[in-house]
């Protein structure tokens, strides 16, 4: 059942995740953690596998197995380099009235998962992540790459920013996220 769960937290988060992390997340000792993590690699580090399990200094993270790097490379230069899809554009935008946002803000402000579209913001260069140390999770706000492609000076340059950017039904919504992580 850890291994289960490792792997689900693993393809979700795709970054590094420090081992002791992942023991209080889960309530484990870090010696069961570490033989789930063998186990995975059993599972997934071989030749036919296209996603490997990566360790080092005490963090893992699940990658594409080395083989495939090409394709990926090709792929993701696609990617990055394509329309955005509706939820990213949602996303985006509420990024930049309401950055910095954790992902659950953003989450309860969307009704659905950003996982992915944030990891595909992140790959594309429009966001930065940092971490909030009083929030004790990443937050995430426009990058200066992004700012910069669309020609304004600084984000409250956005139109009707003052607006969205402090709408009380908005607000609401983030109060409820946060009381509810709380």
């Amino acid at each position: 059942m850890i291994v289960t769960k490792l792997e689900a937290i693993l393809f979700a988060i795709a970054k590094p995740i420090s081992i002791k992390k992942l023991s209080k997340q889960l309530d484990v000792s870090q010696e069961i953690i570490i033989q789930s993590i063998e186990d995975v690699k059993i599972r997934f580090n071989t030749p036919e596998s296209g996603i490997h399990l990566i360790e080092q200094d005490g963090d893992i993270q699940f990658t594409t197995n080395p083989v495939s790097s090409k394709d990926v490379a090709l792929f993701l230069k696609q990617a990055e380099s394509g329309p955005l899809t509706r939820p990213s554009l949602e996303a985006l935008t509420v990024i930049a009235y309401r950055g910095p946002i954790t992902k659950p803000e953003i989450e309860q402000i969307r009704g659905i998962n950003c996982s992915l579209i944030i990891r595909n913001l992140l790959i594309r260069g429009l966001i930065d992540e940092k971490e909030d140390r009083e929030r004790l999770q990443p937050v995430y706000s426009l990058s200066m790459k992004f700012i910069k492609t669309l020609g304004i000076n600084k984000i409250s340059d956005l139109p009707e920013y003052e607006s969205f950017n402090s709408n009380e039904q908005i607000d609401n919504l983030i109060e409820q996220t946060n009381t509810e992580d709380a």
